[in-house]
């Protein structure tokens, strides 16, 4: 029988360095499990979704830094597209769903030339 008692945790860690106008200049994580985080890990961008229990609604934590060329955002997002067609699979064994999705990342990495063309 599965239960939702919590047994430990763990903490994952966000600094954001910000500018005189509050734009993100450094973002640095860490883990606290993590052997590949022990210290904070510096990041060009990072991007944050949570789902409310109570209120069933998304929120968002969306940032980037002024370093982050446009090549690395058209990357960053066509790897965090493939990971979520991937996630949601996962969490409701919806192929039909999942591969047009794969579709779309496939159109996306196409056209942002992050991939080549198949």
């Amino acid at each position: 029988m599965e239960t939702n008692k919590v047994v430990r945790s763990s903490d994952i860690t966000l600094r954001i360095g910000l500018d005189e106008k509050n734009i993100p200049t450094k973002i640095e994580w860490k883990a606290e499990d993590s052997p590949d985080t022990p210290k904070y890990k510096e990041v060009k961008a990072m991007l944050l979704s949570v789902f409310d229990k109570e209120f069933m609604d998304t929120y968002k934590i969306d940032l980037w830094t002024n370093e982050l060329q446009i090549n690395e955002m058209d990357k960053f997002m066509y790897q965090t597209l493939r990971g979520l067609a991937d996630t949601y699979f996962k969490a409701t064994n919806n192929e039909e769903l999942a591969n047009d999705m794969r579709k779309f990342v496939q159109y996306f990495g196409e056209k942002t030339e992050v991939i080549v063309p198949e």
